[in-house]
């Protein structure tokens, strides 16, 4: 494989601390230098001039549905790969909701080859918790994991069985591998559209109360705390939530959690358009919820944020909102999202965006990613963050095109992303240098 040297850009890597002007030597799909001497470069190296721009270790997504088998109509591997490399991603987690789902050796091996054939993004697969996500007997964990599932969760659906989440949190701390839940007590939110709160009721939606996260979230990290076992909640919405990850967290639990670009920036009055592209899961709150999940983001209450990537096809987001699934397409804005409303409004500094959207995640999951370090796999996002365009869902490269940032002016796009030292993207020169 032949060597690539990118030089003249900004290297952030909060994994060595790093946040500064530096060249990166690539050689056999791996970091091997940062800032070599001259000697060090081979001589038949590729050059990739990153000036003007930020190097970072690749995104990781820590659950993204990619909808095949069995839903190709919403998105599939193939196209789910194009749009998370486009958005600067270069390993996603696979939601186990595929039809069937992921509760065998068999339908894990099926998404691993597909992603193979895709040849883009790496595709860790997440094996369920329970059969047929039905939350009444555990899947065969060992086998799953066996197989290579990475994690275990039947997210986006809630688990409402607690002695089966207990069982799988002790299970799980033989194979050192996390447990994600969708924090959510289905009977509380049943027939949900969007938060409950001042604005359902005046637009006459039924709505999805905080308690029922609350109460989910307060439930899940007790059974972590019992169990010591490896528990990862999220995507979280609500201030109780954060209230209740602080103060576990303060008494040395080991539980993590992640939070969705769009419930950092958008609230619940949007619906007020009555647009399905509002209604996603969790659901947009009230302007404190996202006050506070910003603060918890930047305070390190909240480990990661992950896309919310839930893509529904046209003809099913067309429907009036209350029938309208909930679902977006977010790999391709959730960094840009990120860069606009949290980096440029001085949340964020870019060392923790990169730390909650590659380091943490690669840590949290167990996978690959999320450093420069020497030896490292060179999966790499190369950032041009004053490049300003608008989102259009028309034009991703996700079968799905709705999503709550359509139309918003953002900051910040990715122009090169790197898997195992070979470029998968690259931004097309037209739209790189558009203002």
């Amino acid at each position: 494989m032949q060597s690539l040297l990118i030089k003249n850009g900004r290297v952030v890597d909060p994994s060595q601390g790093i946040d500064r002007p530096a060249r990166l030597l690539i050689n056999d799909g791996r970091v091997a230098a940062i800032d070599p001497s001259d000697g060090d470069i081979p001589v038949d190296a590729s050059h990739l001039d990153a000036a003007g721009k930020i190097v970072t270790p690749g995104l990781v997504d820590l659950g993204a549905e990619l909808r095949e088998p069995g839903n190709e109509e919403d998105e599939t591997i193939q196209s789910a790969s194009d749009a998370a490399l486009a958005g600067g991603f270069t390993s996603v987690l696979c939601c186990s909701s595929t039809s069937p789902c992921i509760d065998s050796p068999g339908a894990v091996e099926f998404v691993r080859q597909k992603a193979a054939k895709a040849n883009g993004v790496r595709v860790h697969v997440i094996g369920c918790v329970s059969k047929e996500r039905a939350g009444e007997q555990m899947a065969e964990l060992g086998l799953l994991a066996e197989a290579g599932a990475v994690a275990f969760s039947d997210s986006p659906r809630p688990m409402p069985n607690d002695a089966l989440l207990k069982r799988a949190l002790e299970y799980c701390r033989m194979f050192n591998l996390p447990i994600i839940d969708r924090p959510e007590v289905p009977e509380l939110s049943e027939n949900g559209v969007m938060h409950d709160g001042q604005v359902s009721l005046v637009l006459g939606l039924k709505g999805l109360p905080t308690e029922a996260e609350d109460l989910a979230v307060a439930r899940d990290v007790r059974l972590a705390e019992a169990t010591a076992g490896r528990l990862h909640v999220g995507p979280v919405s609500t201030m109780g939530a954060v209230d209740l990850l602080r103060r576990v967290k303060s008494r040395g639990v080991a539980v993590t959690a992640s939070v969705c670009p769009h419930n950092l920036c958008l609230s619940d009055t949007e619906l007020r358009s009555f647009d399905a592209r509002f209604k996603v899961h969790p659901p947009l709150r009230s302007g404190r919820h996202v006050e506070t999940l910003r603060h918890a983001v930047a305070d390190g209450t909240i480990d990661a944020i992950q896309s919310g990537h839930m893509p529904r096809s046209r003809e099913k987001k067309m429907d009036d909102l209350d029938l309208a699934p909930f679902g977006a397409a977010c790999l391709e804005t959730t960094l840009a999202t990120v860069m606009t409303y949290m980096i440029d409004e001085g949340v964020l500094d870019w060392s923790t965006a990169i730390e909650r959207m590659s380091t943490a995640p690669a840590r949290i999951a167990g996978v690959d990613g999320g450093t420069l370090a020497v030896g490292a796999a060179a999966d790499i996002a190369i950032i041009d963050d004053q490049h300003r365009w608008t989102v259009d869902g028309g034009a991703f490269r996700s079968r799905c095109i709705s999503n709550p940032l359509d139309g918003h002016h953002l900051k910040g796009r990715v122009t090169h992303t790197i898997v195992g030292g070979i470029v998968r993207f690259r931004l097309q020169p037209e739209l790189e240098h558009l203002a």
